[in-house]
């Protein structure tokens, strides 16, 4: 994690923000401590009642100043809008330069780093390898950057799943999280995130699609609270008595050209009524989205009252708009 600029810090009567202004990137849910991970979630909480108060929240000009520029290669709703809203709900300003521009199609990445940083506080980024982040971060010494997406790693969703999580729990310490099919970089944040929490995590996938050793070891030194993970192929037996059911697309955007493969390899975990009759029965179902109805989930899974979809969608602003806070903020 590189670290540059001056600390400041956000606060007023109701709000006392971490400080984060000394952390340059966001590349992964393990480049937080797990006190700072608790302490972004609480203030996500705050920011989302005080949204409520329009104009009177105490956050509207926190940002001021500062601008965000979002370099996304890949498609895009909740993160893209998120940050847009995010930042100007903060009194903020957003570009959105076309990714042929912005991510080395013209040029090279350290060209438009070095570029934006004269003119941007953050980039957030959604590329495809990692390394790409990287890449940027080496060759600026001030711009800030936020991983949105790759190939790897997704720790936005992740703050937003343990948004959810808390709200439905109040403390996720000790609760079960079945996570039903690919171990793709939605997985890999969520276990990171969930095992700093203390929450338990039962995983199921298919041999050749199960969340990698490093992954798994990763999240185990950063565990806390007693939490465990263990890695199943029969998706019956990982969501038994589970509190929550979370799962994704079986092929992500870049692997279409495996998506019959794919199809034929995850063929029995699809999350159906019957499944969720395994969980415990106040159990709920999450999924990050986009999602492929009669695919990963059935329609009337997704769509059932023991659904917190769209409670994670929305959670995607709150969670963005703390980190943004904690990254820049100066009151």
């Amino acid at each position: 994690m590189d670290t540059g600029g001056t600390k400041r810090s956000i606060s007023n009567d109701n709000i006392v923000a971490p400080d984060l202004t000394s952390v340059r990137t966001y590349f992964s849910v393990l480049d937080l401590a797990p006190d700072t991970l608790e302490e972004c979630l609480t203030l996500a909480g705050q920011l989302k009642r005080e949204r409520a108060m329009g104009s009177g929240a105490p956050t509207t000009s926190a940002l001021a100043g500062h601008s965000l520029a979002l370099l996304f290669d890949k498609p895009s709703l909740r993160t893209r809008t998120g940050f847009e809203i995010a930042m100007r709900e903060l009194g903020g300003f957003v570009t959105c330069p076309p990714s042929a521009d912005a991510l080395g199609t013209r040029e090279a990445l350290a060209d438009v780093a070095r570029t934006l940083e004269r003119w941007v506080s953050v980039a957030a980024i959604r590329t495809f390898e990692q390394s790409r982040l990287h890449e940027i971060a080496q060759a600026t010494t001030k711009l800030r950057i936020v991983n949105a997406l790759t190939n790897e790693e997704h720790p936005c969703q992740a703050l937003a799943d343990c948004l959810t999580l808390q709200e439905r729990f109040g403390s996720v310490q000790g609760r079960t999280l079945a996570y039903v099919g690919d171990g793709n970089n939605v997985a890999t944040s969520l276990t990171h995130a969930g095992s700093m929490l203390g929450l338990n995590l039962q995983l199921a996938s298919p041999e050749s699609y199960s969340l990698p050793e490093e992954t798994l070891d990763a999240a185990r030194r950063v565990a806390r609270h007693g939490a465990e993970i263990v890695q199943f192929h029969d998706p019956f037996e990982a969501v038994r008595g589970a509190d929550a059911v979370y799962t994704d697309v079986w092929t992500s955007m870049g692997q279409e050209k495996e998506a019959n493969r794919r199809h034929d390899a995850f063929k029995g975990y699809r999350v159906t009524t019957a499944l969720m009759t395994e969980a415990h029965p106040k159990a709920f179902f999450m999924h990050c989205l986009p999602a492929h109805r009669g695919e990963e989930v059935d329609a009337a899974v997704i769509d059932g009252p023991r659904s917190a979809v769209f409670d994670q969608a929305e959670n995607r602003l709150h969670t963005q708009k703390a980190l943004l806070l904690m990254m820049l903020g100066d009151r």
